[in-house]
């Protein structure tokens, strides 16, 4: 539960005096936090297609952008009172789909420009999200807090986006990859423990 805090202290913060205010604006635009879900995904998809096409500056603005869209949905939809069990499993879907079409993206870079070192690095990237992704979400399923370790999605977004717009994401990839399976671990441990003698 201690890994918990700083995180949990962050997002309540960045809602507080930055997500809410805005959220309120786009409330009474009638945006919904469905729509807001699909131009971040849209957002997404924009930036692969920069970064496949070898404009890594552009992609990391554009994905950021879109990182920072995806902070209003949530935020929208509890304070219009329109939250639902749908709506934050389609969330959640949503942001998985877009970090895998941005990792797809650089894929695509690495492999016109044959560099075997970055394709095995987005792939490596590419596995460790979706699996403490996983993890958080089968933990949550068994009513464990799984949002633990180092490399939540936030912490993913801010190292590829750093590294794409100084134009060195294989090293954003190698943290990724790497810290990201430590966080794997991380994760396994954290239930394991909690679940220990149940």
């Amino acid at each position: 539960m201690k890994g918990l805090v700083p995180r949990l202290r962050a997002r309540d913060v960045a809602a507080r005096y930055f997500a809410h205010p805005i959220a309120r604006v786009l409330i009474a635009l009638k945006i919904s936090a469905n729509m807001l879900t699909l131009a971040g995904f849209g957002v997404a998809v924009v930036a692969a297609w920069l970064l496949a096409d070898s404009r890594l500056f552009l992609g990391g603005v554009v994905m950021l952008a879109g990182a920072v869209l995806d902070m209003f949905d949530g935020a929208v939809a509890r304070l219009s009172g329109k939250a639902s069990t749908f709506g934050a499993f389609f969330d959640s879907v949503m942001d998985r789909l877009g970090e895998a079409v941005v990792l797809f993206g650089l894929a695509v870079f690495y492999m016109r420009d044959t560099h075997a070192l970055g394709v095995y690095l987005t792939f490596g990237a590419l596995t460790a999200s979706l699996m403490v992704s996983y993890l958080r979400a089968r933990a949550e399923g068994l009513n464990i807090p799984g949002d633990v370790g180092f490399l939540g999605r936030p912490e993913r977004i801010v190292v590829l986006g750093v590294a794409l717009l100084v134009g060195h994401p294989v090293y954003g990839l190698g943290i990724i990859a790497v810290v990201g399976a430590l966080t794997v671990l991380q994760r396994a441990w954290h239930v394991q423990r909690v679940t220990r003698g149940l």
